[in-house]
């Protein structure tokens, strides 16, 4: 369950044109061109949040990302993630 106040940062590298999405390891496949929007909604749907909780801090326009996700923190994002 997402905690209210919680929230934390993530490093990510997103590949474009990746064939699919997935989380593999710290690192999320992305579709050139939509790749911070396809970003946040795939995490946002794989951490049960609603999409505005998932945005993008910085690296808007590269593959290194730093996201915010708020209402988990590290340890439940790790957990929910599988990782």
């Amino acid at each position: 369950m997402a905690t209210p106040l919680a929230s934390c940062t993530l490093a990510i590298k997103a590949v474009p044109n990746a064939p699919r999405s997935a989380v593999v390891g710290w690192l999320a496949p992305a579709l050139e061109g939509r790749a911070n929007d396809a970003l946040c909604e795939f995490l946002a749907d794989a951490l049960a949040l609603p999409r505005r909780a998932v945005t993008v801090l910085q690296g808007d326009k590269s593959r290194q990302k730093v996201l915010h996700v708020a209402g988990l923190t590290l340890a439940e994002v790790r957990v929910k993630l599988g990782v």
